[in-house]
Formats: structure tokens, sequence, C-alpha cells
């Protein structure tokens, strides 16, 4: 709920209504709904004049309700536009890595965790090629099994979300990491695309559960002020996923197989697994999870309620997400395959490609997800989406190898500068007892409408080809496709970006108790 505090001087003071309406405060109340009490705009005080002529007090309660109506719709998105505030000064990154070894140890766990999943799921981007030849299906036939790991992480989001927000965040944790080790291990043992497909469909319920658990664990135990540079490190675990990915693929695939690829590629998360066992609940959910069981209220009640004052805060969540994560998959999933079938460069230059694109990645999503601490996490993103526009023609359109690493380079700093963001944003936008489902869930609903990305960028591609033929066959133009998706996408991110809110810095736990720092 937005609150109105009039802070007028005296009764009896005429006033301008410009002056009237300066005097205006809007702050979040504590309850932080999306919505404006009209009864509180009323106003007790005296006569107001407009330019030094009086007006009746209906016609001023009626202007100023549509004035206030303003300011607190759209306050924030003036706000984006102005400086932001001088007293919030740039901090000592080096500084702001400092953490206890408690909050060390959890955010590595949360880290690798993600870093994993990624991997798992960059290995069937990086052997599009591979598994065509081996099931004798077009590429296009093989993104659908990427098509159906994002429509199912919704569920798993909501699965584990529900369980992490009820029951803790350790156990579930466990689980996840154990059962997609399994599902990994038996995907390089499948036979035809159809089992294939089927493995990464469970695949996708435990992908869609992992992220949700290792943002809640990491950013409930982060220090406040530091919580943007780790967001920014923590997402970027999906590019260092996706970095690893590329690099067992030039070491495994031409010695071995791609099956081979699969299978090593459990060895991370067994470790994971192992290091999961020796985590602790966050201060943060024993503190909601006490104020459940203290409440006469069911979970079922706590939900209604929740969606009831925060309809439009997850409905903005999902469309917000699915733009984000079209913006992803989009410039990442046939980014390989681009290489290989359009240009027909060598396996090794398209590794080489999706390396430099990753170092990018990481490069941008931590030194934006720091700068968020200072301009603000949507200001970041607009940033983010100006910039990274004006490099999707360096992205695309050179045939010459050496330019178009520099495009996959510097198109991934603002892509994944824009991600870097995210997890801490949508923690702190989340409402506090629903930290793991809200930001999971959201997520994975995103990942569920843009799960068509690298299907429709392959199709469309194969659908129009280039005009010339390469040894006597049409070579697919995924180029161009993947150029006008992501230069859509990127004015869509700026847009929702602009209207959102945001809550930097919001405290997740009210006290902490003396032994935290173990």
């Amino acid at each position: 709920m937005v609150s109105i505090n009039e802070a007028d001087s005296a009764a009896n003071n005429p006033r301008t209504f410009s002056e009237d309406i300066r005097s205006v405060s809007l702050t979040p109340s504590a309850n932080n709904a999306d919505f404006v009490d009209e009864a509180s705009i009323r106003s007790e005080k005296g006569p107001i004049v407009n330019e030094g002529i009086p007006v009746s007090q209906g016609q001023v309660h009626a202007t100023r309700r549509r004035r206030i109506w303003f300011q607190t719709t759209f306050s924030h998105v003036l706000e984006l536009f102005e400086r932001p505030d001088p007293r919030n000064k740039l901090k000592n990154p080096i500084g702001l890595l400092k953490l206890t070894p408690r909050q060390a140890f959890t955010f590595s766990v949360a880290c690798l965790g993600w870093m994993v999943d990624s991997l798992d799921f960059f290995c069937v981007t990086m052997t599009t090629t591979e598994l065509a030849e081996a099931f004798d299906k077009e590429p296009s036939d093989i993104t659908s099994a990427i098509t159906v790991t994002l429509m199912l992480r919704p569920i798993g989001a909501l699965l584990f979300g529900i369980i992490a927000d009820r029951y803790g965040r350790r156990i579930p944790l466990i689980v996840n990491l154990s059962l997609f080790t399994v599902i990994e291990l038996a995907s390089g043992f499948a036979q035809n695309l159809e089992t294939f497909i089927g493995l990464r469909a469970i695949y996708g319920i435990l992908m869609g559960g992992e992220w949700g658990l290792g943002n809640s664990l990491a950013m409930e135990v982060l220090p406040v002020e530091s919580r943007g540079i780790f967001s920014g490190i923590l997402q970027m675990s999906y590019s260092l996923g996706n970095l690893v990915a590329a690099m067992l693929y030039y070491a495994i695939v031409p010695n071995l197989n791609w099956r081979a690829l699969y299978w090593i590629s459990i060895i991370p998360a067994a470790i994971t697994i192992v290091m999961s066992l020796f985590l602790k609940e966050s201060e943060a959910w024993k503190q909601s999870r006490h104020q459940q069981r203290n409440s006469a209220r069911t979970y079922y009640q706590v939900v209604v309620d929740m969606l009831k004052q925060h309809w439009i805060r997850c409905i903005y969540a999902v469309i917000f997400m699915a733009a984000m994560n079209f913006l992803s998959h989009g410039s990442q999933d046939l980014y390989p395959t681009f290489l290989k079938k359009q240009h027909g460069f060598l396996p090794a230059q398209a590794t080489v490609g999706t390396v430099v694109g990753n170092l990018g990645a990481i490069v941008g999503g931590i030194f934006f997800g720091y700068i968020s601490e200072y301009l603000g996490r949507r200001r970041t993103i607009v940033i983010c989406a100006v910039i990274g526009a004006c490099f999707v023609p360096l992205w695309i359109l050179p045939n010459s190898f050496g330019v178009l690493l520099a495009g996959a380079f510097f198109i991934q700093v603002f892509v994944q500068g824009a991600w870097g963001v995210i997890p801490a944003y949508l923690a702190e936008i989340s409402p506090d007892n629903f930290r793991a489902t809200f930001p999971g869930l959201s997520y994975q609903l995103g990942n569920l409408i843009s799960a068509s990305a690298s299907q429709i960028e392959a199709t469309m591609g194969e659908k129009n080809p280039l005009p010339e033929l390469r040894d006597g066959e049409t070579v697919p133009n995924y180029g161009r496709v993947q150029g006008i998706l992501i230069g859509i996408i990127f004015c869509c991110v700026l847009v929702l970006a602009v209207f959102g809110r945001e809550e930097k810095g919001k405290q997740f736990e009210v006290k902490k108790k003396p032994d935290d720092d173990d």
C-alpha cells in the first residue's frame, strides 16, 4: 500500500495549488501493496487558491486526487530519470566482497548449484549438431528438447518453492541436485530423440526448482550493501556453466563423443551435493517460519492474501522475466549453431565464440551488479538495454570470425549485465513469506513464455535461407532472425524496466543472533 502523508503547516494558510502538491510526500508503507487508498488523499485543511483565484473544495479534491494518483502511480518512473542520490556513494568492491565464513560457504553452494544446472543445460545447445546427426534429425528438431526443458521449469519452481518456503531450503536443494545428476547421466545413454526429450523434460522440472532455492539461500545471508555485486556473481554462475560446457565440449566431443560430455559433466554436481550437506538455514527463513507457525491463518490463506495484495506485482514479474529470458536464450542458445551452420566455422571455432561471449557475460554481470548498488536496479537494466541494442549489428552481420567474436563479447556484456541485477531485484520485490517461490516461479514462468526462443530462431532461419548455396545446399539465415528478435526484446526490456518498481536495500530479517558469524 502506498500511503500519502500531507505536510501542511497551518490549517487556514492560503496556498497555491503547486505548493499544496509539493507538500505531499510519497513513502512506501510497511505492507508494500501496489495500490493507493483514495480515502487517504482527502484534504482536511483550509481554503486553497489556484493562481490567486479561490476554487471550491470539491474542485480541489478532484484535482488533487488526479495529481496525487499520477504521482503515486508514476513517481517511480520519473525517479528513474533523476540523478542518483548523492548520499549513495559507490563503495570499494573489495570491501563489499568480504563475507563471514558461513556467508561465503552458503553463497558458494548457491553459485555452484546454478553453475552445474547451466552446464547441464548448455550441453544440449553445444551438441545440437551432433545430436541431429546421431538421431538423424534437423537441428530444429533437437531444439525441441530445449523448448521442453524451458516449458517444464515452472512446475519445478512451484513445487520446490512451496516446499522451501514452508520447510527450509537445504533438504529440497540436496534432493534437487541429486535427481538432476541422475538425469544428466541417463541423457548420455539415450538412443533416440524421443527418449532424450523425455529425460530433458524431467530435467526441466528439476532445473526450475534449483534457481529459486539457490537464490533465496544466497540473498538471505548476504549483507544488504553487498547484495548487488553478489547478485551479479550469482547470476554469472549461469554464464560460467556455459563457459565450462564449451570447454568440456572442446576437450571431450572431438576426442570421444557427445555421450561422454554428459557423463563427465556430473562431476561438478556431485561435488555440490556433498557441500550442500553442510548448509544451514538462513535467519530470515527461520523468522518467517516462526511467524507462520504463530499465525492462526493457514498456508492457503497466506497465499490468497498475498495474491490479493500483490497480484499486479506478480503479473509484472512474470512478464518482465519473459522478456529477460527471451533476451538470454535468444542470444545464446542457437549461437554455436549459427557459427557452424551459417558461417561454416569449425566446432572448435564455435567453442571459442561461446567462450568469448561468456567472458563478456561474466564481466558484464559482475560489473553492472556492482553498479546497481549506486544507480539502482532498474536504471542499470535500462542502461544495459539501450547500449546492448547498439551492438546487435556487430553481433550478427560480420563475416570475419574476429569481428564476430567482438560482437559476441559486447552483446553478452549488456545482456548478462542486465541479468546480473535480477537475483537481487526479484528477491527484494518478493513478499516476505515467498522468497523462494516468488522469484523462482516468476523466473520460470517467464522461461515458459520464452521457451520457444531458440526453436523460433532455428525454424525461421531454415525457412528463410541465405540467397547463395553452399556445396549445393541451402544455408539457414539464423543471424537475421536472431538480430530482429534480440532488437525487439531489448526494447521490451527497456519499457518494462522503466515502468517497474524496486525496493533496493530491503531488509530480509529483523535482527541477527550472536552466532550468525560462525
